[in-house]
């Protein structure tokens, strides 16, 4: 079937918009409503899945894009922070090039963020923290994948948990797993926020934050407010 074939779907988008004069304090406290409202709503209806599913963009050595999903896993004035494999390719190339962007998307409620900055890597006593609350699965998994390195099948993979899995049996203790040398994350030191709010008619409300101070998301002074055309 060629293109001119295809169905083509269309959506009109209703949703409530973002008006400047709606625009909590700061970056940050207009984020977190975003995720709050998400949250609830996949709470309660069920139409959001993974609301903090962050995608991650990153350039690579010889300056191609890559892009992939991770869960945002921490919110808060530094900026929005993500945990991985610090071999992977994302850790690879943040490590080759600081320069990121990211976005949180939640179609069924016409809305995204849209982040850009640079990747700081975060503290390995904040890691530690957060790897202890894991499930013991997801600890073992941190040991027995060698993330974005080729692997023979998932027989290898599924051996390779099993191994790690006889060494740290579950004792329901957060210590059980340690924390790996190799396992860590990066938090976004952003100069860019956009409010993405979808509208009828693709006249859609594009509001962004761009730094102009050294304050975090939590300041409002070190943040200017504008408006793009969709």
């Amino acid at each position: 079937m060629s293109p001119a074939d295809s169905p083509i779907l269309r959506t009109d988008y209703t949703g409530d918009g973002l008006d400047e004069a709606d625009l909590l304090p700061t970056p940050l406290a207009q984020v977190r409503a975003w995720v709050a409202a998400a949250q609830a709503r996949q709470a309660a209806q069920g139409d959001v899945p993974e609301p903090t599913a962050l995608s991650v963009a990153t350039v690579d050595a010889a300056g191609a894009p890559d892009v992939r999903t991770v869960l945002m896993r921490f919110l808060d004035a530094r900026g929005p922070g993500f945990v991985t494999d610090l071999r992977s390719a994302k850790g690879r190339e943040i490590g080759g090039n600081a320069a990121v962007a990211a976005s949180l998307t939640w179609p069924s409620m016409f809305r995204a963020v849209r982040f850009r900055g640079s990747a700081v890597e975060i503290g390995r006593g904040e890691v530690a923290e957060y790897f202890a609350g894991r499930p013991w699965g997801s600890r073992i998994s941190a040991w027995a994948s060698h993330q974005s390195a080729p692997t023979a099948s998932r027989a290898e993979l599924e051996a390779a948990y099993a191994a790690v899995a006889a060494r740290h049996p579950d004792t329901g203790s957060p210590d059980d797993v340690p924390l790996p040398d190799h396992w860590g994350g990066w938090r976004i030191t952003c100069t860019e926020v956009e409010l993405w709010a979808g509208r009828r008619n693709r006249l859609h409300d594009r509001i962004v934050l761009t730094r102009v101070g050294e304050g975090g998301l939590d300041d409002a002074d070190a943040w200017s407010v504008g408006r793009r055309q969709p």
